[in-house]
């Protein structure tokens, strides 16, 4: 459902939170609710900020249960250093206003009821936010320096599926509780939610990927000059494997070698990128030297 806009980007609010906020009502502490809603408005706010001091674009916000989507630009995800300063804005702007309530507290300005709900769902929200799962801003951190090590596609499968793993692991605790009747509907629908968005961001992952390749050639262009990452690889070895080795912000050179370990040629990663939109992951590297040639 949308909800209204705010400096240009368009705020939705998910079926499961509208649901959530309906549980608060029928509870008769839509107070809360309300306060809840703000915490992670607030929350997705210092994401989309975060975002625009890169002059990257967000389109809009959508509010979930454990916190919420920002739509913003691709740039920040192929980015690592850019996804770390993004990722880590929500979850600082939660501590902050925890750290502001305290300090109402002190000076006598706080509610007996209201406050300490404001302080435990911020602190919830960060530690929550905190956690290494995609879509959660923890694993965002987490698959940013991981993409320095194993590359950005095999760092996103890792982080999605600690994102399905917590899923399942918040639905079975949600259940528990609710059969014990020590937690209500709303850790069910937050594990649900959770396992879903991890799966997504799991099957997203190639286009990403392929995006962060394209995106790469056109940095070097600008720039006019990148750090480079040499590979030694057998010409018989397919393009989709070479691609597991990339790294990102590195232009990748591939020296090729036969089965008897001599020298082929070099190729270039624009001519692996042209060379996997144009026939696939399955040729082997090798073909590209014959095309060359």
């Amino acid at each position: 459902m949308r909800l209204c806009r705010i400096s240009g980007v368009e705020i939705h609010l998910n079926n499961a939170f509208l649901a959530l906020l309906g549980l608060f009502l029928v509870a008769g502490v839509l107070m809360k609710g309300v306060i809840a809603f703000t915490i992670v408005l607030l929350h997705e706010l210092a994401h989309v900020a975060a975002a625009r001091h890169f002059d990257v674009h967000v389109s809009d916000i959508e509010l979930l249960p454990f916190g919420g989507v920002s739509r913003i630009g691709g740039e920040v995800v192929l980015n690592p250093s850019k996804e770390v300063f993004v990722a880590a804005a929500g979850p600082t702007a939660n501590l902050m206003l925890a750290g502001l309530g305290t300090a109402l507290q002190r000076y006598g300005l706080w509610d007996a009821d209201l406050g300490p709900f404001f302080l435990q769902c911020n602190l919830l929200v960060a530690s929550f936010n905190l956690l290494p799962a995609l879509p959660l801003d923890g694993a965002r951190v987490y698959r940013a320096f991981l993409a320095r090590r194993v590359g950005f596609k095999q760092a996103t499968y890792k982080a999605a599926w600690l994102g399905q793993l917590w899923g399942v692991l918040i639905v079975l605790g949600g259940t528990a509780g609710l059969a014990l009747g020590v937690s209500g509907l709303d850790v069910l629908i937050t594990g649900l939610f959770l396992l879903y968005a991890a799966t997504r961001e799991k099957s997203l992952a190639p286009f990403h990927f392929i995006r962060h390749l394209t995106q790469k050639k056109e940095e070097l262009a600008a720039a006019g000059v990148l750090p480079g990452e040499p590979l030694v690889s057998l010409d018989t070895v397919r393009l989709g494997d070479v691609l597991r080795s990339f790294l990102p912000q590195r232009f990748h050179v591939v020296l090729l070698l036969d089965r008897n370990w001599q020298y082929r040629g070099v190729v270039s990663e624009a001519q692996i990128v042209d060379a996997l939109l144009n026939q696939g992951m399955d040729i082997p590297i090798g073909s590209l030297i014959k095309k060359k040639s």
